[in-house]
């Protein structure tokens, strides 16, 4: 009896260590989970219930002088799914009852919504099939995410963002630039990412074990921010003109390429900037030569030939050296004592001309008599203020020439030489445009600009340019130049240009040589700069055409500069002129 109860006994002592053993292993095993991992294991099943979301700033657009947008960004969204939750549902598809809906069905309906494809979508699910992070197809507009969210899937998610577009498209594309898949890549978008960048916040939601996101368990945690609209100078409806009337030019001219520009010789504010060819930034991949990404009106640097003619001659009436009248022998052709020889574009008998009548009949020989008045470090200085040499200061624009060419010139004497004619230097459109702003506003240099600045998303505005202007001759030099730059129109090399009626216009041509790397060829790039109307100058026009085939003179370059002038004054509503061009003696 005795040794019965003491096996009773045992076997209870054994029970109770053992119940005793257990509870110990369960306490253990509780601390061990609520207080050794409990930070671990929390964000671990956190990881798989809370699901975070970037919330995307908008990148900022760019706009006209007008606001009408050249640049924007539109939603799209990208529809996701967590591939370790894919499986098979109870639901429907669009409305229509389904016991048991496939993932074979449930693509094919994501699909046919979406646009997307099948066989993408099941790669992409296949790749990590335990992960929480599967792109389904990407960038739909919201029609097509709205019929994707109609099926009810409840394994098929949203991820909001920003598209790029650009509704005036090859219009504008040389100024606007575009986006790539690494971000900016030319014209203003890349200039002014600073400004046009938003800043992602992010925000977190919870999503039960069926993969549904939970009702009211959004938490944003990092608001995003927009980025800044970029203001441009630029009228859009005057841009698309250009460029029509310099590619139909380019196209009849056989043409490599051609640019045209147009200023408001008061203020310096570029009102158009026209390349042929250009880049539509919709569709990048159409455009095959890389030389229309951007703008060669700001970054194809090239010999400009007699437009810089203008800026010595009003150089010389400023310091005294010249007048309209003053007279010249001109020879055709003209060799110097070290060598050199220059002539004139045709063939001629030796002339009387005055300082106009050398404008007028743009005359190599006349222009670099009269210049030699002036020491070459005096013309390095002129057209340095003109605008030459240097990338224009108050456009912020990528690949703009550097043209770094120090503070006095290293010329050669030929060079020296040509250079009063254009050649031997180097220039861009825009700065061509420039020296005749210069002279349209009666000698005082406005800073070109096509940017009024970035308005942020606070109402600030910021980067606006420098347009702090500059004399650079004086008013009656410049008067002086623009009136016998008349002649050129009436009765000089633009005297087949049919005039604009009830108006007085003043221009100079440009037939410059093209430089092989060893010497010049039987290439050539042509061009014309004007203004009107020639007694108060409002607007400034340049037209240029790089290697045309039908016509290498300037005077093929004359149609297109009368249509675009003719567009810009009738646009504008510019008063015809009043009085009569006033012109100068070109002969003594």
């Amino acid at each position: 009896m005795q040794k019965t109860l003491r096996n009773r006994r045992l076997r209870y002592s054994v029970v109770v260590i053992a119940i005793i053993a257990l509870v110990a292993v369960f306490v253990v095993r509780l601390v061990d989970i609520q207080v050794v991992q409990a930070e671990e294991l929390t964000d671990a099943a956190q990881s798989k219930r809370s699901i975070p979301v970037t919330l995307y700033g908008t990148r900022g657009s760019i706009v006209d002088r007008d606001g009408t947008a050249l640049a924007e960004s539109v939603i799209r969204y990208n529809i996701t799914t967590s591939p370790r939750l894919v499986k098979k549902f109870e639901g429907k598809l669009g409305g229509t009852r389904v016991k048991d809906v496939t993932v074979d069905q449930a693509l094919a309906a994501v699909a046919q919504a979406s646009g997307g494809d099948v066989e993408t979508m099941r790669k992409n699910i296949a790749a990590d099939p335990k992960s929480d992070f599967a792109y389904l197809v990407k960038g739909i507009d919201a029609k097509h995410y709205e019929a994707v969210v109609a099926l009810g899937i409840p394994w098929v998610y949203k991820e909001q963002q920003a598209a790029r577009t650009y509704p005036t498209g090859a219009a504008t594309g040389n100024i606007t630039g575009f986006m790539g898949t690494d971000g900016a890549q030319a014209g203003l978008e890349l200039a002014y990412q600073k400004c046009l960048a938003g800043t992602n916040g992010s925000e977190t939601y919870e999503r039960g074990e069926d993969g549904v996101q939970l009702p009211g368990s959004t938490v944003t945690k990092k608001r995003a921010q927009d980025g800044g609209t970029l203001v441009t100078t630029i009228d859009s409806d005057l841009q698309y003109m250009a460029g029509q009337d310099i590619a139909d030019a380019a196209l009849q001219l056989k043409a490599e390429s051609a640019t045209a520009t147009v200023v408001n010789a008061k203020t310096g504010e570029v009102l158009a900037v026209a390349d042929y060819p250009t880049v539509d930034p919709n569709d990048v991949d159409a455009t095959t030569d890389q030389g229309a990404f951007g703008s060669r009106a700001l970054t194809a640097a090239y010999e400009p030939g007699s437009t810089i003619k203008a800026a010595i001659a009003a150089a010389l009436i400023d310091k005294g050296l010249a007048s309209p009248t003053t007279q010249v022998v001109v020879p055709y052709s003209r060799t110097f004592s070290w060598g050199g020889t220059i002539h004139d574009s045709e063939l001629h008998p030796t002339e009387n001309l005055t300082l106009t009548g050398i404008l007028r009949d743009s005359s190599n020989v006349g222009i670099t008599d009269l210049g030699a008045k002036m020491t070459t470090q005096q013309r390095y200085d002129v057209m340095r203020e003109f605008g030459l040499f240097e990338p224009e200061p108050a456009i912020d624009y990528p690949g703009q020439p550097s043209m770094q060419y120090g503070a006095s010139p290293k010329w050669d004497k030929q060079t020296d030489v040509n250079s009063m004619f254009g050649q031997g230097i180097v220039t861009t459109a825009m700065q061509v445009s420039s020296i005749y702003q210069t002279l349209a506003n009666g000698g005082v240099r406005i800073p070109l600009h096509m940017v009024k600045g970035c308005q942020t998303e606070s109402g600030k505005t910021i980067d606006a340019p420098d347009v702090q202007s500059k004399r650079v001759v004086s008013e009656t030099a410049a008067t002086q130049t623009v009136d016998m730059l008349q002649s050129v129109v009436t009765d000089g090399t633009l005297e087949g240009m049919k005039p604009i009626s009830g108006y007085n216009v003043a221009a100079k041509t440009g037939t410059a040589e093209v430089s092989d790397g060893k010497g010049y060829g039987a290439d050539r790039i042509i061009s014309v700069a004007g203004m009107a109307p020639a007694e108060d100058p409002q607007y400034v026009v340049t037209v240029t055409f790089t290697k045309p085939q039908t016509s290498k003179w300037s005077s093929g370059a004359a149609p297109a500069f009368r249509t675009l002038m003719s567009q810009v004054l009738e646009k504008y509503r510019v008063a015809p002129s009043t009085t009569q061009a006033r012109t100068y003696p070109s002969t003594w």
